[in-house]
């Protein structure tokens, strides 16, 4: 597997998160973020159940910037 690092929240200082990479294997986005709370997990859940093994994330919106730059290098062939 090899990972590429897109980039990291620009607001969370020397905090590790919320951050977002690329397999360059298979495509996919991998995402750290805090875990959603109650309310949200609730929320969501009323449109897709959410089995133990997942979780909803909550990514905050001055990551947009990044999210944009991981769809674009996972587009790449």
């Amino acid at each position: 597997m090899a990972l590429r690092f897109v980039g990291k929240d620009p607001e969370s200082g020397d905090h590790g998160s919320p951050a977002v990479w690329v397999d360059e294997d298979t495509k996919d986005l991998l995402f750290q973020g805090w875990k959603a709370d109650e309310q949200t997990t609730s929320e969501s859940s009323k449109d897709v159940a959410i089995p133990d093994h997942e979780a909803v994330i909550r990514v905050p919106k001055q990551m947009i910037p990044l999210l944009r730059e991981a769809l674009d290098v996972a587009e790449l062939d």
